[in-house]
């Protein structure tokens, strides 16, 4: 397993938003969390990243506990693509990229080496940035922008990407067109990726299992199919749905809302269809 969840508990101060996760994360794999809105997916990815403190148990990033780590080691193995990029004035895109190389440098060198520039460049041509290299990011379309700061984030060289609502702001094809380029990233490069996405349709599509979450705790573990039932769709989205057999595979159609979300109660910590 290359990141693995131990009963992670974390929030905001002393506010536990996420209650005893625990899943693992397998090397060139892609995993999903879904939920509804408050029920903690981008706190969980947060923890993940570092960017909340944990409040109890131990997040292992191949085999090592990220916390016992430096966040230049961490920014090695893992890269985030967050939901809202802040943009920093004048950059261009060939410099926003050369970011990347940060983790790989000592305080006191200025200039890239030659195996940084391979990274970038790469990491450019992966993205189709290369024509964009010399554009300011201001005067890039929302589905270029997003994919300079993949390229960034690829610029790592990273073994697991996190990213949070990618799609967000992005039209239909542009969504398709970002999510064909992370599946053939997962595919062909082994990159095993952990995305937080609002819509269940295009969760189910791309990836290989997904994680159900409801008020800050782990609902449901496993492959689309076997996850996405109608009692768990009514239960964690407050959703009547009909599943339906499509071009693309699996496909949920929201039929009416449900009241029936509120009656289980969510259990505590839940392993089941985890491979591991």
């Amino acid at each position: 397993m290359l990141l693995d969840l131990q009963q992670i508990s974390g929030g905001y101060d002393q506010t536990s938003i996420i209650q005893n996760v625990a899943f693992t994360l397998h090397e060139g794999e892609w995993l999903s969390l879904l939920g509804a809105n408050g029920s903690g997916k981008s706190t969980l990815l947060k923890l993940i990243s570092r960017m909340l403190p944990l409040q109890a148990g131990t997040i292992l990033l191949d085999g090592k506990a990220i916390h016992q780590q430096s966040p230049q080691t961490v920014a090695q193995q893992m890269a985030v693509l967050p939901q809202h990029q802040t943009l920093p004035s004048g950059i261009t895109v060939h410099q926003l990229v050369c970011l990347g190389r940060t983790p790989y440098q000592s305080w006191w060198q200025w200039s890239l080496t030659p195996t940084d520039h391979q990274h970038v460049k790469r990491a450019l041509a992966q993205t189709g940035m290369l024509p964009f290299r010399h554009r300011p990011l201001e005067q890039l379309s929302g589905g270029e922008r997003q994919r300079a700061f993949l390229a960034l984030a690829l610029a790592q060289n990273p073994k697991v990407l996190l990213l949070d609502e990618p799609t967000t702001f992005l039209d239909l094809h542009h969504q398709l067109e970002l999510l064909e380029l992370l599946r053939s990233l997962n595919q062909d490069r082994g990159l095993t990726i952990l995305t937080v996405l609002h819509d269940v349709n295009l969760a189910v599509r791309y990836s290989a299992r997904l994680a159900l979450l409801k008020e800050g705790r782990l609902f449901d573990l496993g492959p689309p199919p076997q996850v996405l039932t109608p009692r768990n769709l009514a239960q964690v989205f407050g959703i009547t749905a009909a599943l339906i057999d499509s071009p693309v595979g699996l496909q949920i159609c929201a039929i009416a809302a449900s009241a029936d979300s509120a009656t289980p109660s969510v259990p505590s910590t839940v392993h089941a269809h985890d491979p591991s």
